[in-house]
C-alpha cells in the first residue's frame, strides 16, 4: 500500500470506486484499492507517487469541489512494514534524512487495531532523531499509521496530507471573501 484512505462507515465500496476513477484518470488504470476489515479504512497501491497523487486530488478539489463525494483523507505511505516496535523504529530512520539539519518535526501515530504503546514508539523515534520538535508548526510530521499488523510510515509536510473537507472549507472561505469584497456601492440622493 502506499496509500491509506478514510471514508463514512459503510461508504466503502463507493469510496472504492471514486479512488479508482481518480487514480485512473491520474495514469494508473492497475490501481488496487482495497477495503480494509476497519470501518471506514481504505488502502491503495499505486505506482505513481503518493505525494504527487495527494497534490493532483487536491487540485482537482479546487477545481470541481463536487467531484469527490466519498473520501474524506487521502494519506501517502513511504514505506511499509510489520507492526513491531522495532520495525517502526527502523523504518523512520531509514527515511528520516529528509528531515534537514535546521527542520523542526512532530511524531504523529494513528493506532487502528493494535495495542502497541504510542509513548514507547515515539520515546525511540526521538531518542534516535536530534532535530527540534515543534508540536504545533513542525516543518515535518513523521506519519505513522498503525492497521494492525501492518504500519505505514511517511516523512511529510503538512500539505501533503489531504483532508477533503478542510480543502472544501478553505474554498468556501475564499469565495466568501470575494463575494463579501465586491458588494455594490449604494448611493443615498435627496431632492
Amino acid at each position: 500500500m502506499n496509500l491509506i484512505i478514510t471514508c463514512a462507515r459503510h461508504l466503502e465500496p463507493e469510496t472504492e470506486k471514486e479512488l479508482s476513477d481518480i487514480l485512473e484518470e491520474l495514469g494508473d488504470s492497475d490501481a488496487k484499492v482495497s477495503i480494509t476489515n476497519m470501518s471506514g479504512i481504505l488502502t491503495a497501491e499505486t505506482k505513481l507517487e503518493p505525494i504527487e497523487i495527494v497534490r493532483k486530488i487536491k487540485e482537482m478539489l479546487l477545481d470541481e469541489p463536487w467531484s469527490i463525494r466519498y473520501c474524506l483523507r487521502i494519506i501517502p505511505i513511504q514505506k511499509v512494514i510489520k507492526t513491531k516496535i522495532e520495525e517502526i523504529e527502523k523504518a523512520v530512520i531509514d527515511i528520516s534524512g529528509q528531515i534537514s539539519n535546521e527542520e523542526t518535526y512532530r511524531i504523529s501515530i494513528e493506532k487502528r487495531n493494535s495495542d502497541l504503546s504510542s509513548q514507547e514508539i515515539i520515546s525511540k523515534i526521538a531518542s534516535k532523531i536530534k532535530n527540534k520538535v515543534s508540536l504545533e508548526f513542525p516543518d515535518k510530521i513523521i506519519l505513522i499509521e498503525i492497521l494492525g499488523d501492518k504500519t505505514g510510515i511517511s516523512i511529510l509536510k503538512k500539505v501533503d496530507v489531504l483532508s477533503v473537507e478542510k480543502t472544501k472549507r478553505s474554498i468556501d472561505r475564499k469565495s466568501t471573501r470575494l463575494n463579501s469584497s465586491h458588494k455594490p456601492i449604494s448611493y443615498a440622493v435627496s431632492c
